[in-house]
């Protein structure tokens, strides 16, 4: 802005001046031109007044530099000139414009320019009593002879005058913006300058406060998406068309391991993942893109999307979902599918195999009553195994149709107990229930259930004189069930798996004594919806220890 209004005010100052310049010339020319106008008519009135007392003898030694004198007849005829130029010869002057004016009105005046000699010539005539006149000429220089003549002064005067207004303009200019560049834009309304600029600080003061107020807002919808985006489980990645990344919430950051700020930062410098990058890319050419990555921690499931804008592509959003639980869940259920085909196949193959013998009459007659038994034992053991594949699929829906009431958990544990000793004594297991009144609040079939299957497992896995004890009590924390067994045991390193659908740590007997091994994953299903929790203690050839901790109290 200095450089242009600096440029401004010397074209002004130039302008000003030259204006003056020419306009001063204009006027010191016609002036000068009216004084010499005014002398030559007072010389021309003398020269008259003595022609018309000595006649011709007036010319007689007369020396007149700067004039030109000439006597002209009545009849036009030239009677004297002072020029060089013979008379006789000379052109009547009964035409001329001043002659004409004198002989008719008694004085005359014209003026007459040379464009050869670049002169003007001033001309006065006056009529002598004689009918004469005598005419004075002068020769005047023009405006531009005039500037000719004083060039060397008025170029000083120029050179003088150009350099000041330079050194004038640039100072005033300085002046004229050091104000402006002065104005504090953070308090438009507290400075002090041109009342002129007053409506624009206004402005910007109104517009700073809009600005400000709308910053407020932004701040508060940033801190609302930064709240809710960090809060997220999954990871979220906003990029702008080059790969900038706009956004990244706290769980992109850690799966991406990389550090929070990364605004600004290209996904490459953040992510070399062969996975993430192709996502990106195709999402980047307005595709959207799926993949499955595995981590450390677990299965994540990537999905870029592109971001359009009136028609293009103006950056890319990415959500990283934890899908280990499912990934998880589909393992399990293509491994339960598989267990339950090979659990089911196994009787189907053996009933299948008796009843094809017996059929074909291939079975002696004393033979058919074992075979049968054989047959009606692999058909419970396919019943049973249906039953609790059935039970487990009514844990895993929820037991909606099941609702929480009081009971009492050594009156549930009494029950199995009185149910169970008949298949204890066949197995030469001692079977005893001790403690005392448990009042809980539970689903009675899912604590039934428990209970039953906590005991029929220490039936199974003992040995015969084995002891099995059932202990159900009530405290202040809870209600308390207990089953202890001297069996077999079991082995550290399966300890964590034994809940799992038709783990077994002894098949070979577990199918001899009818087990599904479904038995503890219904426990564990069955404690999940009660809110109970479940200890496990055991030693190899010593026997189990497994206690279930009930809440005192569970909502409907």
């Amino acid at each position: 802005m200095t450089k242009k209004l600096f440029r401004s005010l010397c074209l002004v100052a130039f302008t000003v001046f030259f204006a003056s310049v020419a306009l001063i010339m204009g006027v010191l020319y016609e002036y000068f031109s009216r004084i010499q106008q005014t002398q030559l008519r007072m010389q021309t009135e003398l020269a008259a007044q003595g022609v018309e007392k000595s006649g011709a003898a007036y010319f007689d030694g007369l020396d007149i530099r700067d004039y030109r004198i000439t006597w002209i007849g009545a009849d036009g005829d030239v009677l004297y000139d002072d020029s060089d130029a013979d008379t006789a010869s000379m052109e009547n002057h009964l035409e001329r414009e001043e002659v004409r004016q004198a002989l008719a009105e008694g004085f005359g005046e014209s003026q007459r320019y040379s464009s050869t000699l670049m002169e003007r010539s001033l001309y006065t005539a006056q009529r002598l009593a004689d009918g004469t006149v005598l005419r004075l000429a002068i020769a005047q220089n023009t405006v531009l002879t005039m500037l000719l003549g004083v060039g060397q002064g008025l170029a000083a005067v120029i050179v003088i005058a150009l350099i000041l207004s330079v050194l004038l303009a640039r100072r005033l200019s300085k002046r004229i913006v050091q104000p402006l560049n002065a104005v504090d834009l953070d308090r438009p309304l507290e400075n002090e300058g041109y009342e002129e600029i007053s409506p624009l600080l206004r402005r910007i003061d109104q517009q700073q406060k809009q600005l400000r107020a709308q910053e407020v807002e932004l701040g508060k919808r940033q801190d609302e998406l930064n709240a809710v985006t960090g809060s997220m489980k999954e990871g979220m990645v906003l990029l702008n068309p080059k790969g900038r990344i706009l956004s990244m919430n706290q769980a992109a950051a850690a799966l991406l391991e990389t550090a929070l700020p990364a605004e600004g930062k290209d996904i490459l410098a953040v992510s070399r993942d062969l996975d993430v990058q192709d996502v990106l890319t195709r999402a980047g050419k307005g595709e959207a893109a799926e993949k499955y990555i595995h981590k450390k921690n677990g299965v994540y499931r990537l999905s870029a999307s592109p971001v359009s804008s009136g028609g293009t592509i103006s950056g890319v959003a990415m959500l990283m979902m934890d899908v280990t639980e499912k990934a998880q869940a589909e393992a399990m259920r293509r491994e339960f599918t598989a267990n339950v085909s090979h659990e089911l196949k196994t009787p189907l193959q053996t009933i299948s195999g008796y009843a094809e013998l017996i059929q074909n009459g291939m079975v002696r007659q004393e033979d058919v009553q074992p075979f049968a038994g054989k047959i009606c034992s692999e058909a419970q053991r396919m019943m049973q195994l249906i039953s609790d594949i059935i039970s487990l699929s009514h844990l895993d829906e929820g037991m909606g149709d099941m609702r929480f009431e009081d009971t009492d958990l050594y009156a549930v544990s009494e029950s199995v107990v009185r149910d169970l000793q008949a298949r204890a004594e066949k197995a030469g297991v001692a079977l005893s229930l001790t403690g005392g009144p448990a009042p809980m609040r539970g689903i009675p079939q899912l604590v039934q259930s428990i209970v039953f299957n906590l005991c029929d497992n220490a039936i199974k896995y003992n040995h015969e004189s084995g002891h099995v004890t059932v202990e159900a009590r009530g405290d202040d924390t809870g209600a308390v069930l207990t089953v202890s067994d001297d069996g077999i045991g079991i082995p550290p390193d399966q300890q964590e798996r034994i809940f799992e659908r038709f783990y077994r740590v002894d098949k070979s007997r577990s199918k001899a004594s009818g087990g599904t091994g479904l038995g503890l994953s219904i426990v564990k299903h069955a404690a999940l919806v009660l809110g109970a929790e479940i200890n496990l203690e055991s030693d190899v050839g010593k026997g189990t220890v497994i206690t279930v901790h009930f809440p005192p109290r569970m909502g409907d």
